[in-house]
């Protein structure tokens, strides 16, 4: 973590004199460094249940700050067969932090979240970073804690200088952290745009997310974190109601979207795009969702229009699969078939993809499979089922490793004070592939 240049340290104040001092900061220390920067605000809930206890349970030394790091990914994937969890339970899956708090221990360490700017947001100059951040102790009071804030000199390079800004850190049990909502509300400037950014598992405290994403915030989760069903319906009925909307989870797909466009970049092979018989996609354990969005997206650009689907029983630990029944634009029928496959080191988010496999009957021509896979060995399950008889185009995708920090920073950087339009078609799609 890079801390950022603070024009003091955070100060604890009680609650009901947070709003008297900034006032009084903004006329007094940031006055002077140079104005504030006219931007957004950017509130964060940061519960980092996982890195709670895995420094409770001495697997992890503090202090607590919130990033997903080598370090606690490392930690994390140490601790999945000592949970007794399948091993293709994936790092930051909500299942691991539950199993964990079961577990003996009394560690503690300083806890620095909010407190600190990341570079990749520091960049965009927020005029007032927020972050709620629950304590494991259920019963710890609220702690609210105020500084001001300036990016480091490089950063401010190209810019106008009014970059200054502030940060409110509101901490204590969820209870506290609930309660002080209500003080919360009137802290966020209604001449800025507001990103409620949820950094946690849909699952918890939906009063909460309810409270804080208050249109016309702009909401941001991830949907790979939670329960399938509740993170497709939070996505779809959000985008139902015209706010704003960005899942993270599905900002990992561009590099899956990219590369089976330019597979298909090559005149010879456009028209066999009309033409999709199969669609089969490879997840890592039991988490559908990013899946179930790639075929929405497929569909939808397709023009294919939704009939059924269904539950693929498959014995495995992994769970069941999903099966789906499509109808192409002239009446046939393509058929989906998603299924969980076991993976020795799963990446960090649950249901990441392993691969892709979509087979075309083109008119007059030779039967095309392409294949993508996020790695090598990923392609090989794909490759069974008679493909040899096809043409067959196979292609590794590049998977970027980004912090959540740097994609939160490049949905800054676009705006986005709407909806991602590919997004808003996929989503409402995706919920209702997964069957009830």
């Amino acid at each position: 973590m890079a801390p950022q240049l603070t024009l003091q340290a955070p100060l604890e104040l009680p609650p009901q004199e947070v709003s008297a001092y900034l006032d009084s900061l903004w006329s007094k220390e940031l006055a002077e460094a140079g104005g504030g920067a006219v931007t957004f605000t950017l509130v964060v809930w940061e519960p980092s249940w996982l890195q709670q206890q895995l420094i409770r349970t001495g697997r992890l030394d503090g202090p607590i700050s919130g990033l997903l790091d080598d370090e606690l990914l490392e930690a994390a994937r140490a601790a999945v067969p000592d949970c007794g969890l399948p091993p293709f339970t994936a790092p930051s899956a909500p299942e691991l932090t539950w199993a964990l708090g079961s577990l003996p221990g009394h560690h503690s360490a300083e806890d620095l979240r909010g407190q600190f700017v990341d570079r990749a947001i520091s960049v965009h100059q927020p005029r007032r970073l927020i972050t709620l951040a629950p304590t494991l102790a259920s019963d710890a009071p609220l702690e609210t804690l105020v500084a001001a804030y300036c990016p480091l000199p490089e950063e401010q390079h190209g810019s106008r200088g009014e970059a200054c800004g502030d940060v409110l850190v509101l901490r204590g049990g969820m209870g506290a952290v609930g309660k002080g909502l209500a003080m919360l509300q009137p802290l966020i400037p209604n001449d800025l745009p507001c990103w409620v950014w949820w950094n946690g598992s849909l699952d918890e405290s939906p009063e909460l997310l309810e409270g804080l994403a208050i249109p016309p915030r702009r909401l941001v989760v991830d949907s790979s974190i939670g329960t399938p069903r509740r993170c497709l319906d939070v996505l779809a009925e959000r985008i139902e109601t015209g706010q704003s909307v960005n899942d993270l989870n599905w900002l990992r797909l561009r590099s899956w979207r990219e590369s089976l466009a330019m597979v298909f970049d090559p005149p010879s092979r456009q028209g066999a795009l009309s033409r999709v018989v199969q669609l089969d996609i490879d997840v890592e354990g039991n988490h559908p969702v990013k899946g179930l969005l790639l075929a929405a997206w497929i569909a939808d650009r397709l023009g294919w229009h939704f009939q059924s689907s269904y539950l693929i029983s498959t014995g495995n630990p992994e769970g069941d699969g999903i099966g789906a029944e499509f109808q192409r634009t002239d009446g046939d029928s393509v058929q989906l078939r998603l299924m969980p496959v076991p993976v020795g080191v799963p990446k960090t988010h649950p249901g990441a993809l392993v691969g892709l496999r979509l087979i075309c009957a083109p008119e007059s021509q030779p039967p095309l499979c392409v294949i993508l896979c996020s790695e090598s060995g990923g392609c090989m399950r794909l490759e069974s089922g008679g493909v040899a008889t096809m043409q067959l185009v196979e292609e590794v995708v590049p998977l970027p490793n980004e912090s959540e920090e740097m994609e939160m920073a490049r949905l800054l950087a676009g705006g986005h004070d709407t909806t991602n339009p590919l997004l808003a078609s996929a989503a409402p799609l995706a919920a209702r592939l997964l069957p009830q």
